[in-house]
Parts: structure tokens; C-alpha cells; sequence
């Protein structure tokens, strides 16, 4: 996979690119046109160059504060050096603001959003876009690209520019001006031509017949671009998909979860639904092998029924004390789905109780809640199962 692309827009929408690996090498020559979809799709980042003699690179001096805040305030404060109004001109900054004095790129937003389109229309979504001029080598002096027409000048103070090669004399005279003996730049001359006299010969070194504009931009243009013009409004989306896609995980994630929760909360509800139903056909059934003839008296509460044929059958004195002992640890057994109630036994005044709990400390558990109620209960055994406890409780003293 390759680190980088790199495109050059020329000023006539043709196009040239060329790739580079992770180590910033050059993968093949320079090819004219657009890169085919498999150069798009390997590339990790994809840089655009864009004809300088659109854009208006300045300095200006640093405010204090933000990056957000100094953002806004630059319109404003290089509104007297611009021809257009600053509501038609996009400005883009460094994203890290250390000097004293920052670099600044004005374009028109009708002219970047062509560059944008022209590129649209091959495929290609650039992560940066970037004056040509300012992919030029750093140098103290300042550095000089000449091609047939065009020349690219970036200079010591930050600034960068294109010219027609026909003024490229006056150009540097008026930069000399400006920078003084710092001037002495270096120079890359793509042409066949012999070598340009300027300066006065005060140039640092000049490079001749050199091959490949876009190769020499390739090596000097760090991986953090000087000045990327796609910023704010123009800030690529598709820089966001990455996050946007971890997002959407997230909240897939969430959705599954939630329903796993209803269907474990609706699973649960079946279960104690299905146990009640169980409970009260044991209850039914019970009452329809003691009492048969109960079968055809109105009334669905089998308690109540139990209770009025113990009754008449003498033995309400026992069963009116184990209905008073279940009816006060009841609220107890029901207020968890922790344990389960496996039997119950009661003679003598005396409820056990047979319960299937996770571990012995929750059995315990249950033990000390039901003293709570006045009665007096104790563990009589606590045997290991596959899946948790068996224990017995025996209650007492419950009040007559």
C-alpha cells in the first residue's frame, strides 16, 4: 500500500501524479493524467497541488489566544491587501500556530470549490490541497522553480507565489527589495533553455534542465502540509468516516445489547410466569385429591377453598397456622429470583422449607431476613449441587 499520492492540478484541469511509500520514495516516474482507481484505493493519503496564481500567501503577525479565535480575526485584519470582499475568500491557516508571525493562504471559494469539482469528476477526494509554490525545498535564501512559462518562487519570509517567466526579473527585484541580502535563492530550472542570469548572479545554487517538477515537489513537501487549504467548511468528510464507522459500532453494539436485555427481561418474566402457573395447579391438584367435592364450589382461590374445607373438616387450626407462617415469609421468597423454592413441610408448629440458592452465603441470607419477621429460622442443611445450594430452613414461632 502506498503513504502517499500526489497530484498536480495545472492551471488547464490536466493533472499528473505519482506515488510515494511510507519512506517517502518515489514508486515510478511522474504519469500524466489521473491516477486509475487501484493507485486511489491503495494511497493512505492523497495530496493535490493547485496552481499557485490563484492563491495569495501572506504572513501576518500572531494574535494571542486560540487558533479558533485568531481564525476569525485574520479576515479582518488583511481585509485592506485584498481585491475581493472577505465573505467571497476562503482562508486557511497552519494547524499549529509556534511563530511570531503565521503564514496564511487566501482563495476564492468559487475557485476552490472548481478545483474540488474538477477533481470530483475523476474520483478523487484529496485529503489536502496545497499551493503548488509552497512545495518548493525550504531554504534560507529562498527557492526558485522555473518551467516553460511559470516560474514558482517561495520566499525566506514565508510567502510564496507564481509568475509568468517574463516577469520574473521585476519579481525578484521587488522581493530583493524586500528581503535584502537574505535574497540569494535557489534554483530549479525545469527547462531545456540555457540557465537564467538573475540577481546578478547572487543566487545560492542553480539547478539545471532538471526533469520533473512533480518529483522534486514529492521529496521537499513534508507529510504535515505547510498550508492546507482544506479547512472549515471545506474539511473533507470522508476524514470522518473512520470515527463515524466506530460510532455506528458502538451504537450497533448498544442496540444488541439493549435487545438482549428486553429477551433476557422477557425470558425471565416466561420463567416465573410458567413456575406461578406450576404452583397453582400443585395447589389445585392438591385440593382436588383432599377435598374432591371442592371441585364444583365457585371460587378460583384454592387457598380459599383449602382453608374453608379444612374447616369443616376440623383441621382448620393447623392449616390457619401454616397459611399465617407462609403468608409472612412469603414476601421474602418472592422478592428475588435468586432462590427457589424446591418443598415445604409443616407439623408440629413448624414450616421447612426445601430452597435451591446460588451459594450458602444467600441462603444465609434468607435465614437472617425471615429472624427479621419475629420467627425464628435456622439452616438444617446446605448440600452442593451442579448449580448451586440445596438448604433447608426450619421456621418457628410463628404466633397462633
Amino acid at each position: 500500500m502506498s503513504d502517499r499520492l500526489l497530484l498536480r492540478l495545472h492551471a488547464d484541469d490536466s493533472l499528473a501524479w505519482l506515488s510515494q511509500d511510507a519512506q517517502g520514495r518515489v514508486a515510478g516516474a511522474a504519469a500524466a493524467g489521473a491516477p486509475p482507481a487501484a493507485a486511489l484505493a491503495r494511497a493512505r493519503r492523497v495530496v493535490a497541488l493547485v496552481p499557485a496564481e490563484s492563491i495569495l500567501v501572506v504572513d501576518t503577525p500572531r494574535l494571542s489566544g486560540a487558533r479558533a479565535q485568531f481564525a476569525k480575526a485574520v479576515p479582518f485584519a488583511l481585509e485592506d491587501q485584498l481585491a475581493s470582499p472577505v465573505e467571497d475568500l476562503h482562508f486557511a491557516l497552519p494547524e499549529r500556530l509556534t511563530d511570531a508571525r503565521v503564514p496564511v493562504a487566501v482563495v476564492s471559494r468559487e475557485r476552490l470549490r472548481a478545483w474540488l469539482a474538477r477533481l470530483a469528476d475523476d474520483g478523487i477526494r484529496p485529503d489536502a490541497l496545497v499551493p503548488d509554490a509552497l512545495a518548493l525545498p525550504a531554504h534560507d535564501g529562498g527557492t526558485i522553480a522555473i518551467e516553460d512559462t511559470r516560474a514558482l518562487l517561495r520566499l525566506p519570509n514565508g510567502s510564496a507565489f507564481a509568475c509568468d517567466l517574463a516577469g520574473l526579473p521585476q519579481w525578484l527585484d521587488c522581493a530583493a527589495g524586500g528581503e535584502g541580502a537574505a535574497l540569494a535563492p535557489e534554483v530549479f530550472d525545469f527547462r531545456a533553455a540555457p540557465p537564467l542570469n538573475l540577481l546578478q548572479g547572487r543566487i545560492a545554487r542553480y539547478h539545471p534542465r532538471q526533469r520533473e517538477p512533480l518529483a522534486l515537489f514529492a521529496a521537499s513537501l513534508p507529510d504535515e502540509a505547510p498550508l492546507n487549504l482544506l479547512q472549515g467548511e471545506f474539511a473533507p468528510a470522508h476524514r470522518q468516516l473512520p470515527a463515524q464507522r466506530l460510532w455506528r459500532a458502538a451504537g450497533l453494539s448498544a442496540a444488541v445489547a439493549l435487545g438482549l436485555g428486553l429477551v433476557y427481561v422477557g425470558a425471565d418474566w416466561w420463567h416465573l410466569a410458567r413456575e406461578s402457573q406450576r404452583l397453582d395447579d400443585a395447589m389445585r391438584a392438591a385440593l382436588h385429591e383432599s377435598f374432591p367435592e371442592m371441585d364444583n364450589v365457585a371460587g378460583t382461590d384454592p387457598r380459599t377453598l383449602m382453608e374453608s374445607a379444612l374447616k369443616r373438616s376440623g383441621a382448620a387450626g393447623e392449616a390457619t397456622g401454616l397459611l399465617r407462617v407462609l403468608g409472612q415469609v412469603a414476601p421474602v421468597l418472592g422478592s428475588s429470583t435468586r432462590y427457589t423454592l424446591k418443598s415445604i413441610e409443616y407439623h408440629n408448629a413448624t414450616l421447612e422449607l426445601g430452597l435451591r440458592t446460588p451459594d450458602v452465603p444467600t441462603l444465609d441470607l434468607v435465614r437472617e431476613r425471615i429472624n427479621t419477621l419475629g420467627l425464628k429460622a435456622e439452616v438444617t442443611a446446605a448440600n452442593s449441587a451442579d448449580n448451586g445450594v440445596d438448604g433447608r430452613l426450619r421456621i418457628s414461632g410463628a404466633k397462633p
